[in-house]
């Protein structure tokens, strides 16, 4: 949830904890709905950590709002951690967080109750972080962390792209085989053990008609 991207290390963590408390606040005092959602939270704290930065920050509610500090000596409820780049698929790509945590592209941790009041206050509020930005700070702030924000996530995808290329062209080199050959070699599998088992009826009535064969004989 980090909105200050580039550089990211050269900026403070109170200070961007600034940055996000007053978006938050402007967005809950906004909207009277979000009060019952925002009651339900009283009291609960979340730890995020930005791994690539290691920054830390503490997002707590405490009578109806929302409060973003760099440090918290009290208990956490639930912790979330990602790199800037997850964060920003999050925030400024709209990207389905329940998707990102399923990839491991975000980890959370912790109260599972907190985490679907989390879950139902930001859905209501329908955050859009670079108009409230814009609207906090100036066209010229909002604009350019909103930029910072998709160039990152359109390298990070690129390097996804990548990185899928150069695994496939490493199987290519080591004649590992495509799907569609496996799937061949599961049917020529699959035919075989089918004609092994009829050979094996095959058998299993010849050795009968020989049992009978020789018992008669011995009679």
């Amino acid at each position: 949830m980090s909105v200050m991207f580039l550089p990211l290390k050269l900026i403070p963590v109170p200070v961007q904890c600034v940055v996000m408390s007053t978006v938050l606040d402007l967005v809950f005092r906004r909207d009277e709905k979000l009060k019952l959602l925002l009651d339900a939270m009283d009291g609960r704290v979340f730890r995020i950590h930005i791994t690539d930065t290691n920054a830390v920050m503490f997002l707590g509610f405490s009578r109806a709002r929302g409060w973003v500090h760099s440090m918290h000596t009290g208990s956490v409820d639930v912790r979330l951690s990602g790199t800037t780049a997850g964060f920003a698929r999050m925030c400024f790509g709209h990207e389905d967080p329940d998707e990102l945590v399923f990839e491991q592209v975000l980890k959370l941790s912790g109260d599972s109750d907190a985490m679907l009041r989390f879950k139902r206050l930001f859905a209501a509020a329908d955050l859009d972080w670079e108009r409230e930005l814009r609207a906090s700070f100036g066209d010229f702030f909002g604009v350019r962390v909103a930029r910072a924000a998709h160039a990152l996530v359109q390298a990070e995808q690129r390097l996804a792209i990548a990185s899928r290329e150069t695994v496939m062209n490493r199987f290519h080199d080591m004649e590992i085989p495509d799907s569609d050959h496996v799937q061949q070699w599961q049917a020529g599998v699959e035919h075989l053990s089918f004609q092994v088992e009829k050979m094996k009826g095959r058998v299993t009535r010849i050795e009968q008609r020989l049992g009978r064969h020789q018992n008669d004989r011995e009679e």
